[in-house]
Parts: structure tokens; C-alpha cells; sequence
């Protein structure tokens, strides 16, 4: 499952990636925008995709005006891993070295034919949980997230 976060910024760049993942038959859940709003913020759909991804485990995209700012708000929830990824190298990595769980796209940023690219090179990628590299340095995040309670 993944769940499908976007402000006006992103709202027809979502549309488009939800025919894609229709097209490669991935199950996907929309929390909005449902309609395109000039006025929405995009903090409130980071944090709502954040804790669906976090509570499930289950993985996410958000995409706004630069993917910034939604990785940024999506990352102050705990246990979110949220990168904005420009390229198909950027999106590989975040999954083999970091278990990235959010991936933030700009719609201003980056075309969506290689968004396309992108968004299957993430979905494909999986953690390198073998290499102890990747999950001590994982851990330790987590200890930095933990001092901020």
C-alpha cells in the first residue's frame, strides 16, 4: 500500500501518478487534497501520510511545488524517513541505505516522465539491511530521534 499525499502544488502531478500506479497494479490510498485548493497547506498532508506510513509500516509519497517542504513536515514525525529524490540513483539509495518510507517529489522540479523513472526505481529498491553499515547508522537516527520526546 501506498499512501498518496499532495497540496495544491502537486495535486495533478498526484492524478497522474495515481494512473501510474493503477498501470503497474500497486495499491494506493489518496489522503488528499482530493480537489485542487490554491488556499491548502501542504504540512497537513505530510503529517497525515507521516503517521499512516509510520502506523502501517507501509510506505508513502507526497509531492508539492519543490518536494521540500513536504519532506521536511513528513519528517518531524517519528519513524518517518521521508527524501526528496531528484533522480533514479537519489530514490535507489534512500531505499538500500536509509529504508526511506516517503518519497517527496516537486512538481516544479522534475518532469513527469522521469518522476515515472523515479517513483519505480523507489518501489523496486529494497533496504540493504545485510550491510551492519546501513542499520548501525539507522539506528543511531533513531537515538537522535529518541532524545527529542
Amino acid at each position: 500500500m501506498i499512501y498518496l499525499g499532495a497540496d495544491h502544488g502537486g495535486y495533478k502531478f498526484k492524478e497522474k501518478i495515481k494512473k501510474l500506479l493503477d498501470s503497474m497494479n500497486v495499491k494506493y490510498k489518496d489522503l488528499g487534497n482530493k480537489k485542487l485548493d490554491p488556499s491548502d497547506d501542504f504540512p497537513d498532508y505530510a503529517t497525515e501520510v507521516a503517521k499512516k506510513v509510520v502506523e502501517t509500516g507501509e510506505r508513502g509519497i507526497l509531492i508539492c511545488t519543490t518536494g521540500i517542504g513536504m519532506c521536511l513536515a513528513a519528517n518531524k514525525t517519528k519513524g518517518a524517513r521521508a527524501v526528496t529524490a531528484t533522480s533514479k540513483k537519489i530514490a535507489r539509495q534512500s531505499r538500500e541505505h536509509l529504508n526511506s518510507n516517503i518519497l517527496c517529489l516537486g512538481a516544479n522540479t522534475i518532469s513527469f516522465k522521469n518522476a515515472k523513472k523515479i517513483i519505480k526505481e523507489w518501489l523496486n529498491a529494497e533496504f540493504l539491511n545485510a550491510k551492519e553499515k546501513y542499520t548501525r547508522r539507522l539506528k543511531k537516527i533513531e537515538k537522535i530521534e529518541n532524545q527529542w520526546k
